[in-house]
């Protein structure tokens, strides 16, 4: 059995190729949109790709689930679990509890697992070929290395109400009757690792046991002691913010993400052209530069969205496809980068870039403004904001500072002051440079605290005097 792990540093997010080598089938499970990487690695193999699954509908990215199968004919199998209101809008083999399937000399057998979503499913893996029992699990967002996937999602990102109560509920149980009645032999292979928002503690190792989580996890106590309601209570507790986008992953990947089919390379284009395009608002410029460089000089109404391991999520803070709707322009330094930055962005549903520039001479500039942490304080501003996640505003804030994610602020601007200065800050800024840009571009007069939270809490501890 070939078993590989494709994992997305962007979205912390892990799919999986597992492969038949007796019979050369292949099968990928949750895998995302650019699918060129499966591709390459079955035929690496000598495979093809035959199926496509999805542990559940998710809400960090769009599925790639028929990407592929339009593009290698692979059969389609999703949950049909979770009642009417989690149903995939379109077509492929549904699976239930109990359910399995082959690939050559692999059985993949469907556990429902609800908590995190109600339609959740694990995936039970036997190699044919080495035993007749089940030795993996991919577990989806149902549990991590050291966390189980949030319950909270549904209602911070898919307007449910109350939902986290029932979803944590199902996770306990889920815990006690599906995933520590499995051997404590089996490697649990989740969707994804630390950093990703869908849970609040995930581990960065790729992999664990049932028999590591059970002995190790925060939750083994509570199902130890079958103290359901001390579970919810810590599982409930601390969670980090959703990201708005969320939502619209969650509708898209339920109705079924569009197929983009084989997309041309990115060429580069004509800086008079773009810059007519700025001027006419039919071209949304991408300054890809890092926070230091774009506060020395940025396109007039651009989007900070720095190249690197980030560009999904940012992208998909400040850019929303279903209603903006220019083609983008990236900034890179050649057709290889704007190539690599446009797959991380078709990740996250923004499809439509037109092209790329090397550089910004000939378009319209400005510097954007910055305040000094030193002389905050006697600034006249509307508002101070703060961009990190709510957590982190807990543990120590700019006193009347006001939290809004940089991964909410643009779905949330009926919270913004409509007139005056909003000064922003994360925590070293980064974060900040991205929700300022797309604050800016919206028509708000944006000041940046240069160095943000990090800057200000070292001057006021050099503010101290010493006894």
């Amino acid at each position: 059995m070939l078993f590989e792990r494709i994992y997305d540093e962007d979205l912390s997010q892990a799919s999986y190729l597992i492969g038949c080598q007796a019979k050369g089938e292949a099968l990928v499970v949750d895998g995302r949109r650019d699918i060129a990487v499966y591709q390459a690695l079955a035929e690496k193999n000598g495979m093809k790709i035959v199926a496509a699954a999805e542990t559940h509908i998710h809400a960090d990215y769009l599925s790639g689930t028929r990407e592929l199968a339009a593009a290698t004919g692979a059969a389609i199998y999703v949950s049909g679990e979770g009642g009417a209101d989690w149903q995939y809008g379109f077509d492929g083999t549904r699976l239930y509890d109990g359910d399995s399937f082959a690939l050559g000399n692999i059985t993949i057998r469907a556990l429902h697992t609800p908590g995190h979503t109600p339609e959740h499913l694990s995936f039970l893996v036997t190699d044919g070929a080495f035993s007749d029992q089940a030795g993996y699990l991919l577990s989806g967002d149902f549990v991590f290395s050291g966390d189980l996937g949030r319950p909270d999602l549904l209602d911070e990102a898919a307007g449910g109400i109350d939902t986290r109560f029932a979803g944590a509920s199902q996770l306990f149980a889920s815990l006690r009757d599906k995933f520590l009645t499995l051997p404590d032999y089996v490697q649990v292979h989740p969707a994804h690792g630390a950093g990703s928002a869908c849970g609040k503690a995930l581990g960065s190792i790729p992999s664990s046991t049932v028999g590591y989580e059970r002995l190790y996890a925060w939750w083994g106590p509570y199902l130890d002691a079958n103290d359901e309601a001390g579970f919810i209570a810590e599982l409930l507790d601390g969670q980090p913010d959703a990201h708005a986008y969320f939502a619209r992953m969650k509708r898209e990947n339920r109705e079924g993400p569009a197929v983009m089919g084989t997309r041309k390379p990115l060429t580069e284009l004509n800086t008079a052209d773009v810059a007519g395009g700025l001027a006419s608002d039919t071209f949304t410029f991408v300054d890809t530069r890092s926070s230091t460089n774009v506060h020395q000089g940025t396109v007039t109404r651009s989007l900070n969205v720095p190249a690197g391991k980030s560009v999904a999520s940012f992208g998909a803070w400040v850019v929303d496809p279903e209603t903006d709707h220019n083609p983008l322009v990236l900034l890179a330094d050649g057709q290889e980068q704007a190539q690599e930055m446009w797959d991380h962005l078709v990740r996250v549903g923004i499809d439509n870039v037109a092209g790329y520039v090397t550089g910004i001479d000939g378009l319209p500039q400005f510097t954007p403004e910055l305040v000094q942490p030193a002389d905050l304080a006697e600034f006249n501003a509307a508002m101070v904001l703060d961009v990190r996640n709510r957590t982190e505003h807990t543990a120590g804030h700019i006193p009347g500072s006001s939290q809004l994610s940089g991964g909410r602020v643009m779905w949330h601007l009926d919270e913004l002051p409509a007139q005056g200065r909003i000064v922003t800050y994360c925590q070293s800024g980064v974060r900040n440079s991205v929700a300022a840009s797309a604050l800016r571009r919206a028509g708000y007069d944006v000041v940046e605290l240069d160095g943000s939270y990090a800057a200000w809490a070292a001057e006021q501890q050099e503010s101290v005097p010493v006894s």
